[in-house]
Parts: C-alpha cells; structure tokens; sequence
C-alpha cells in the first residue's frame, strides 16, 4: 500500500517536473521564434543575427558620434570662431585691440568655422578680436584711415572707430590740436598757440673722479653719475589770431577729462572781459588711452605673430608719457 502512494507520488512529480519542462521549451521557442511560425529555426537565428548586427551597428555609430562631437568641441576651442550671432550674446566684447586679417585655409576648410566672420586669439597675455576682410560690414565699425592696415587700437572717444596702429599717436596729437583750436575760437580768443613739447631724459653715465690730498690724511677719491633731464621745445603746433567775441561753452571729446582744459574754460566763461591771457600745460599722455601696461602686452602679441617693426608700442607709449602741449591763449 505504501509502495503504491510512494509510486502515485514519484508519478505526479515526474509528471509535474515533465510539464514544467514542456513549458519552459514552449516559452523558450515562442521567445525565440522571431518569424511567428510556431518553432524555432533557421530563419528565427537569421532574424536574431540581423538584429544583433543592428544593435551593434546603432552602438558604434553612437560612438562615432561621441568621437566626432568630441572632435568639434576641441577645434571649436582651438580655432575660436566668431559667427554673427556671437555678437548678439551680452558676455561678447570687443577687445580694444584688433586684427584685420584674411581668411585663411584653417578657417576656410573648417566645418565647424563655416559662415564664421573672425576669431578670438591669445597671445602675450592679451585677447584679440581677428575680424576677417570679407566680413568687416557685420562688425559695424569705422576705420581710420581705412580698413586696409592689419591692426588697429580703439579711438579713446569712440569705441566704434578704431585707428591703425602705426597712426595712432600721431592721430591723436592732430585732433587734440584741432580740439584746442576750436576751444580758442568758441571762448572768443584774439590769439592763442599751441607748442608741443616733450621731455627728455638722458643718462651720461659719466663717472668723476675727484681727489683730494689734506694734510695727515691719505687719499680720497669719490665716483658719481651725471643725469639731467631737459625739456625741448619740439615746434609750434597752431597758432591763430582772430577778432575775438563773447566766450561760448566749448563742447570737449579728446580733452574731456582734462582738469586744466577745464579750469580755462571755467575762468574765460565766469571771468568774461576781466580774463586776458592764460597758459597751461597739457600732458598727452591723460587722454592717449593706450596705456604703457596695454602697450607691453601689444607688443608680446605682434612678437608671438612673427610682426616686427622699427619700434614697439610701448616705447611709443613710454614717450607719449613725456609729451605735453603748452597752450596759451589771448583774449
């Protein structure tokens, strides 16, 4: 009797564990059976293989794409195109020193530069805007004497107008004099002139020897540099004479800023006929706007693009430091 329950039992497992089987192959086969045909063949291991290659075809075109995009990203750091709407973003600045230049093969070829107006350097410590010729228009600036030069440093007055490097200081002594000239007229002048000037400075580096012999005393003997600083008067800038009228406001732009220009013009217009003659001193260098520390850095950067020339900005600057204009002025 027991025999017989332990076989029903060890039957009905075998007959579970046989069903159980059955199932798990009929799931097996329907998840492998890829054309729907109710078993599990060759055509199902095609199915399967073509959708392998794609998954793995999708995998490595995704990684050619994370490559390329990568590769964008690194030449668009590299070559730092500008684009027309570059302009437009608040955090873009023009740098007071430019680069007029053409386009060349980098950025002509490049896909990531297409429709790119000019680019962003870094040398010498200093940030360039490189605008190409073909697309000065979009930049929407004046150029002094004409776009045709290579660099150009803005005009302190106009951050519009920008004036050729090699022009620059010898342009703003010319519209500085300009300005004075009509400040004489509108304060009703019967005279005035204009005398530029610069100081010099030079080291002879001579050394004196002096001795002297005293009584009970040995020799003595003493060394020392000569130095001088002159101040040479280079040549009359303008001179005018005219009727002379009743002052009128001046409207200042170059000497704006400059208290001395100030001061006159407060004394002609408060003082009226009891005001007769006046001179002042007017140091260049106040309403240059290139500085000696900007002017190094100018010059690190024609140094790292292989320019040179007979003399560097900041020696230029360095002698605008010197420079003065003594105005004098009738009424």
């Amino acid at each position: 009797m027991k025999k017989k329950k332990l076989g029903s039992v060890l039957e009905n497992v075998g007959s579970a564990a046989k069903g159980l089987i059955d199932k798990t192959k009929t799931h097996a086969v329907q998840a492998m059976d890829q054309n729907n045909d109710g078993k599990f063949d060759i055509s199902d291991v095609s199915i399967i293989a073509g959708a392998v290659g794609d998954t793995v075809k999708k995998r490595a075109a995704a990684v050619k794409e994370g490559v390329e995009d990568s590769h964008r990203r690194m030449e668009l750091r590299s070559l730092q195109p500008i684009f027309l709407d570059t302009l437009e973003q608040t955090e873009f600045l023009l740098s007071k020193f430019i680069c007029v230049t053409e386009r060349d093969k980098k950025y002509a070829e490049s896909d990531v530069c297409q429709g790119s107006i000019g680019f962003l350097s870094n040398k010498g410590g200093i940030r360039v805007v490189n605008i190409f010729k073909d697309s000065l228009n979009a930049f929407g600036l004046q150029f002094y004497p004409d776009a045709e030069c290579e660099f150009y440093y803005v005009n302190p007055t106009d951050k519009n107008t920008y004036i050729a490097l090699d022009e620059y200081f010898s342009y703003l002594k010319t519209v500085r004099v300009n300005e004075l000239q009509r400040v004489a007229q509108d304060l009703g002048a019967k005279h005035f002139r204009v005398i530029y000037k610069k100081e010099r400075i030079s080291f002879s580096g001579t050394k004196a020897k002096a001795q002297a012999k005293a009584a009970g005393v040995g020799n003595a003997e003493g060394e020392h540099d000569l130095s001088e600083e002159k101040c040479s008067a280079n040549n009359v800038a303008a001179e005018m004479f005219m009727e002379g009228h009743a002052p009128q406001e001046p409207e200042l732009v170059y000497l704006l800023k400059d208290d001395n220009v100030q001061n006159l013009i407060h004394l002609r217009m408060k003082g009226g006929d009891g005001f007769h003659h006046h001179k002042i001193s007017i140091k260049l260098s106040n309403s240059s706007g290139l500085k000696e520390s900007d002017a190094v850095k100018i010059d690190a950067f024609l140094k790292g693009v292989k320019v040179s020339g007979n003399a560097t900005v900041a020696s230029e600057a360095k002698n605008e430091s010197r420079r003065y204009f003594e105005y004098e002025i009738d009424f």
